[in-house]
């Protein structure tokens, strides 16, 4: 995890599926959730996934706070 990953989960959006359009930090964790089970995405989208769901599922969704414009 570096700043670059954190800042592009409160600027990048969700490019396909019921979410699309919404930003990656914003998604719910069900839907975090469902990917983990699954399987994330292949590449640098699979990776932020990934990372949302940790901060997610660790109650540290707050560290995107001082991120978001």
């Amino acid at each position: 995890m570096n700043a670059e990953h954190l800042q592009l989960l409160v600027s990048r959006e969700m490019p396909f599926g019921k979410y699309k359009g919404r930003l990656i930090a914003d998604l719910p964790g069900h839907y975090l959730g469902w990917f983990a089970r699954e399987g994330f995405p292949e590449g640098e989208l699979g990776g932020l996934l990934a990372l949302m769901y940790e901060l997610d599922h660790n109650a540290l969704r707050h560290l995107l706070d001082p991120l978001r414009k």
